[in-house]
C-alpha cells in the first residue's frame, strides 16, 4: 500500500529484481569472490537473497549461440550455462514468491511449444512466471537451427507480436471451469490450432518483459508488456523514455500504471562516499581489461585494431560501417555517429581509448554510502524517471548481499519499498491485474 500524508502526494513505491550476471563485461571474474555461474548453488544463493530482500523477480538472460570475435568465441562469455526455464522450474523449489523471470527468444521458438513451457513454470511456482521477450535476425544465431537466420531485420517485432498475442491465445483456450477449448490462429507468422494441454496459468499470463530501445520496440511494448528492461542511465535520459514509453499507452486502451519501467542498474556500496568513488572506479578498471577496452573498441569501428596501444588517443582511422568482426552481439547502427560521440568526449577529457571506453559503455552505477544510494533510488521513482530497478551485480553468487542487508532496510525505512509480499504472485508483486479471458472474467 502506497503510504499516503495529509498535504503531500503519494510516495511512489519502487519495484526491484536481480539480474544474474552473465555475458558482457560487468562481472569481475578476478575477484576472490567470484564463483561458478553454472553451479546451481550460485542461482540458489541469489535468488533466496532476491527473496530475503522481497525483491519482485529474479531475472535469467540467456543466449542461443557463443558470439565470436575476429573468428574466435568471445572471452567474456559464460560457457556451460543451464537453459533458462530449467534453472527456473529448479529455483520454484527453492523459493516461495519471488517471480522467475525467462529470457527466451521469439525468433527461435513455436507459440504452442513456449506457451506450454511458459503455462507449466507458472503452475509450478504457484503464479510466478515471466517472459523476457527478445528477438533475433542474425544468420549467425540463425545457424543452430533448421531455419538458419531467414527472417529480415524489420520483421522480428512483428513475428514478436503475434508470437506473444498466439500465447495468450493459448492461454486464454481453457474455459473458467477448467476444460480447454479448441483453437485456431492464422497470421502471418504462425498458423496453429487444436487443443491447449496445460490448464490456463494461475497468473491468467505469465508475465511479459521486454528490452527494446528502438521506436518498433517502444511501441511493441507500449502494446504488449508488462515490463520494459531499459537501459537509461542518467535521470534525464530516465525520464525522457518513461515519459514516451507512458505516453505510447493510451494508444492501447492501457493506463500508466499497466506497464513497469526497470532500467538495468550496479550498485557499489562504501562506508563513505569516497571510499564508495574509489571502489567504483577499481570495479570499472577490473571489467575494462586493456584486452576488453580494444575488443569492444573494434566491435564499434569493424576494424582490427590490435596494433593499437590501449592507454593511447583513439583511432583517426573512421569506422568500417559494413564490416562485422564481432557476431553474435547487438550491432551498432550508426558506427559514425558512435566514434564521433567517443572521439568528443576523448579529446574533451584528455581520455586513452581503456578510459573512453570505461566512460562510454557503464551502465548506470548508484555509487556512495547505503544512505545516498537509497536517496537517489527514490529520487529516481519520485521523479519519474523510473518504477523500479533490475539490480546487475558485479559478483556471482554474493553480489547482492550487501544491498539487500544495508539499502533495502532504508528503503523501507522512506516508505518506498514494501515490508512484506502483497501476495503470492508476480502479478501481485508488481501490482498488475490478472489479465480478462476472453472478454469474461478470469
Amino acid at each position: 500500500m502506497t503510504p499516503r500524508h495529509p498535504g503531500k502526494p503519494p510516495r511512489r513505491v519502487m519495484h526491484l529484481a536481480a539480474h544474474f550476471p552473465g555475458v558482457n563485461n560487468t562481472t569481475v571474474w578476478d575477484d576472490p569472490r567470484s564463483g561458478s555461474q553454472i553451479d546451481f548453488a550460485s542461482f540458489t544463493h541469489l535468488a533466496r537473497v532476491a527473496e530475503r530482500g522481497l525483491f519482485d523477480f529474479f531475472f535469467l538472460a540467456e543466449g542461443l549461440r557463443l558470439r565470436e570475435h575476429k573468428g574466435r568465441v568471445h572471452d567474456l562469455d559464460v560457457v556451460g550455462r543451464p537453459e533458462s526455464l530449467t534453472v527456473l522450474a529448479a529455483l520454484a523449489a527453492v523459493t516461495e514468491r519471488l517471480g522467475l523471470a525467462a529470457t527466451v527468444s521469439a525468433t527461435f521458438n513455436e507459440p504452442y511449444e513456449l506457451a506450454r513451457r511458459l503455462a507449466s513454470l507458472d503452475h509450478l511456482s504457484g503464479g510466478r512466471a515471466a517472459w523476457n521477450v527478445v528477438t533475433s535476425s542474425d544468420a549467425f544465431t540463425g545457424e543452430n537451427f533448421r531455419r538458419g537466420g531467414y527472417l529480415e531485420h524489420a520483421e522480428r517485432y512483428a513475428r514478436a507480436a503475434e508470437f506473444v498475442a498466439t500465447a495468450r491465445e493459448l492461454w486464454d483456450s481453457w474455459t473458467p471451469e477448467g476444460t480447454p477449448r479448441p483453437f485456431a490462429h492464422h497470421g502471418r507468422h504462425f498458423s496453429v490450432s487444436g487443443e491447449f494441454d496445460v490448464p490456463r496459468p494461475p497468473q491468467g499470463h505469465p508475465v511479459v518483459i521486454q528490452a527494446g530501445d528502438s521506436g518498433e520496440g517502444r511501441e511493441f511494448a507500449a502494446a504488449a508488456a508488462d515490463v520494459v528492461f531499459s537501459r537509461h542511465g542518467t535521470l534525464e535520459e530516465g525520464r525522457a523514455f518513461y515519459a514516451d514509453v507512458k505516453r505510447r499507452l493510451a494508444a492501447y486502451g492501457r493506463a500508466p500504471a499497466d506497464l513497469k519501467i526497470m532500467p538495468g542498474v550496479t550498485h557499489v556500496l562504501g562506508d563513505t562516499a569516497a571510499e564508495a568513488q574509489e571502489r567504483a572506479a577499481g570495479i570499472r578498471r577490473r571489467q575494462v581489461s586493456p584486452q576488453t577496452a580494444l575488443l569492444i573498441l573494434e566491435q564499434v569501428w569493424g576494424r582490427d585494431l590490435s596494433s593499437y596501444d590501449p592507454d593511447g588517443p583513439l583511432p583517426r582511422i573512421d569506422p568500417d560501417p559494413g564490416a562485422e568482426v564481432s557476431h553474435g552481439r547487438v550491432r551498432h547502427h550508426d558506427r559514425l555517429a558512435v566514434a564521433a560521440r567517443w572521439r568528443a568526449l576523448s579529446e574533451a577529457k584528455g581520455l586513452s581509448i581503456r578510459q573512453t571506453v570505461i566512460e562510454t559503455t557503464g551502465r548506470q552505477s548508484f555509487v556512495g554510502t547505503p544512505r545516498q544510494v537509497a536517496d537517489e533510488m527514490a529520487r529516481f521513482v519520485a521523479e519519474e524517471a523510473a518504477d523500479g530497478f533490475i539490480l546487475v551485480p558485479q559478483l556471482t553468487p554474493g553480489g547482492l548481499d550487501e544491498f539487500v542487508d544495508r539499502v533495502v532496510p532504508l528503503l523501507q525505512e522512506r516508505g518506498v519499498f514494501r515490508t512484506e509480499y502483497a501476495g503470492p504472485t508476480l502479478r501481485d508483486h508488481l501490482g498488475l491485474a490478472r489479465p480478462v479471458a476472453k472478454g469474461r472474467p478470469a
